[in-house]
């Protein structure tokens, strides 16, 4: 019922993530490894783990990673058999003892009613000497755009490992293939989610490492994350703008315009969408201050 699909590349980190599987108390899963062509073969270290939990492991010959990362989370996904709920697991992320267990104590619960279900989670942060944060946890029930904005504003965390998706729900919208997959996952969350609540299940966590090799944990491809932020929110935000209040959308609104700002200059039609969208909502000040920044846009 529940696949865990694993993207592998980096070895550094992996036995720590095969030991979190391994020690689950509940063993209601099944495991889908696809090796990135990694020049990290983690063969001896998986022929360990065969007695311990059920799972398939394939080496591709190509690296689909380094091109499209989202590409590499499908193919992995296409392993999987007849599960109908998905956790895409980082290769250095780890899960509580009990997450899969916890799975099937709330299933009954979201079953039906939620697409998209999220556990708590911990940042482990190798940058910090492995420092352990705080959990984050969330509202039982949330809509898919609340729970964004609150990590917009820098009030929650997310990653893509601590969430559950519906089979269905992928086959119909898929991820959005944007550079380093930088937002695809946020941009699934929201599509994902189809007009139902994100369900969480706070009483277990998983660990979300960030590290010197991790695409988090630094600030290299500074400009490819810059183009992935502005087409999000373009293609995802921009084209959901209804499943936010007012006040959201003003806010994430101006940030549309500022992801566009890191890469180039706006066009005409761009600011005509802006000083339009403040006039929808009837923000004087809003307004105002867009039409100053589109006249010195073109001053200079």
């Amino acid at each position: 019922m529940l696949a865990i699909v694993i993207p592998y590349y980096k070895l550094v980190f992996f036995e720590e993530t095969l030991k979190s599987l391994s020690g689950q108390t509940d063993k209601r899963f099944k495991v889908y490894i696809g090796n990135d062509a990694s020049p990290e073969d983690p063969s001896l270290l998986l022929e360990q783990y065969k007695d311990n939990f059920d799972f398939v492991y394939q080496s591709f010959d190509n690296n689909l990673g380094s091109i499209s990362l989202v590409k590499h989370w499908e193919r992995c996904i296409a392993l999987i058999n007849d599960e109908d709920w998905i956790m895409i697991l980082g290769d250095d992320d780890i899960l509580e003892n009990t997450v899969v267990a916890s799975w099937y104590n709330h299933y009954d619960i979201f079953n039906t009613k939620s697409n998209l279900i999220r556990f708590a989670s911990k940042s482990l942060n190798m940058n910090l000497n492995g420092r352990v944060s705080d959990s984050f946890t969330n509202p039982v029930w949330e809509k898919a755009s609340d729970s964004y904005f609150r990590r917009f504003k820098g009030l929650t965390r997310s990653s893509l490992s601590e969430y559950v998706f519906s089979k269905k729900i992928f086959q119909k919208y898929g991820f959005f293939d944007f550079p380093l997959a930088w937002h695809s996952d946020d941009a699934a969350w929201i599509f994902f989610s189809d007009n139902k609540p994100v369900y969480s299940i706070n009483d277990n966590n998983l660990l979300i490492r960030y590290s010197a090799i991790s695409i988090s944990g630094t600030q290299n491809n500074q400009g490819l994350k810059d183009i992935a932020s502005e087409n999000f929110y373009k293609e995802c935000i921009i084209k959901k703008m209804d499943l936010f209040s007012r006040s959201q959308q003003i806010d994430l609104v101006l940030q549309y315009e500022i992801s566009i700002k890191k890469n180039r200059k706006l066009r005409l039609d761009e600011w005509r969408y802006l000083l339009l969208f403040y006039i929808s909502v009837m923000d004087i000040n809003g307004f105002s201050k867009c039409l100053r920044r589109f006249y010195l846009s073109f001053k200079h």
